[in-house]
């Protein structure tokens, strides 16, 4: 699938349930972009978890952490609107095993992205909300 924002190819997933509110539109899948990070829904998600290391390495690798951060992102360029929707999935990232905060730093220094999203400034945002 291919990001429709900028081209670039974009990893479909599952959504579950928990999740499935955080998610606009009312699709069971979303996609995060390998290169923009942007988050679209998709109706017809395939059933296995993709690899996030294909967004960037510093995506966690256990499904149960990677899922949830891969959301969280796609959902930071409306942190005001999703707030509490970001705030409680990198919540279970941190539950899975992996520091949500961390992850954003590597995203923020990965120069394979090229995001309009200020993501050490949305860091700095979220610290002060967690």
């Amino acid at each position: 699938m291919d990001c429709p924002d900028c081209g670039a190819e974009a990893l479909a997933f599952f959504v579950p349930e928990e999740f499935r509110e955080a998610v606009p539109g009312d699709d069971p899948g979303a996609a995060l972009c390998t290169r923009c990070l942007a988050l679209h829904p998709v109706a017809d998600p395939p059933a296995a978890v993709p690899d996030f290391h294909r967004v960037s390495g510093a995506m966690p690798a256990d499904p149960e952490a990677a899922v949830p951060m891969a959301v969280a992102v796609g959902l930071l360029r409306n942190l005001a609107l999703y707030r509490s929707e970001i705030s409680t999935l990198l919540d279970r990232v941190e539950r899975a095993g992996s520091d949500p905060l961390l992850v954003l730093d590597r995203l923020a220094a990965d120069e394979g992205l090229e995001t309009d999203l200020d993501l050490a400034g949305r860091r700095r945002q979220l610290e002060q909300l967690l």
